[in-house]
């Protein structure tokens, strides 16, 4: 049954992806906001059989800091809201990854820090322009679904300060029971992860809760956006 499931998705992912590329081609004659991507991580979450409920208010215009499990922690966030992404610069590396990537707006942070903070910045800013949500996941990588990772203060270089009328939002993504089934951590390869989940029995259920955005002395620096996030995170945890 777990290859059954993994050949059947796989072939609706193919086929939904060949769907979706030529009405994004149309669509970017048409407007700059991209809607093609998010309907496009929306049918990949759904065909992987993710139950999508969520808690809290989005702020209209935000940048969202969430915990990450797993690369289905994109389409999810992504179906919520029509969120573009930060990533580093290793996913730029694979060709494939990086163009479906730059359709919705990818802003990509250089680690060995040959892009400019500047730079940066004015692609976080062109990104909300264009989407009005901005995700960044400050843990720089994934975790075990137990409890997070130290949070990465130089990620949030690009925001600091953020954009005038940009809220910054933690969000708590909670897959409860089912977190370390899917969670991408250690060595395990990606295309591994990638096919676990694939192979998982639907459904998975997932709360995407939208916690309150920082306000004051918590937006002070990224050390201090770094800092209180992680105490929003925890709470929401029950830490």
């Amino acid at each position: 049954m777990r290859r059954l499931r993994i050949a059947v998705r796989l072939a609706l992912l193919i086929g939904w992806l060949l769907l979706c590329i030529p009405a994004y081609i149309l669509s970017r004659l048409v407007t700059r906001r991209r809607i093609v991507p998010r309907i496009f991580l929306g049918g990949v979450a759904r065909m992987m059989g993710v139950r999508i409920a969520t808690t809290g208010k989005l702020e209209p215009r935000a940048i969202l800091l969430a915990n990450h499990l797993s690369w289905l922690d994109i389409p999810i966030i992504a179906a919520c809201t029509g969120s573009a992404f930060v990533g580093h610069d290793g996913i730029a590396q694979s060709k494939f990854l990086k163009w479906l990537a730059e359709m919705n707006d990818t802003v990509f942070i250089a680690r060995t820090r040959r892009q400019t903070v500047t730079h940066q910045i004015e692609q976080v800013r062109d990104a909300l322009d264009i989407s009005h949500v901005l995700t960044l996941f400050p843990e720089g990588t994934t975790n075990d679904g137990a409890d997070l990772l130290p949070l990465k203060s130089s990620l949030l270089s690009a925001i600091d300060p953020a954009p005038e009328g940009v809220a910054v939002q933690p969000v708590f993504l909670d897959f409860g029971p089912a977190a370390q089934e899917i969670a991408w951590v250690g060595d395990e390869p990606g295309l591994d992860n990638f096919f676990k989940v694939l192979g998982r029995p639907a459904p998975l259920n997932v709360t995407v809760h939208f916690l309150p955005p920082l306000t004051g002395e918590s937006l002070a620096g990224r050390k201090t956006i770094a800092a209180a996030t992680r105490r929003t995170l925890e709470q929401a945890m029950g830490r």
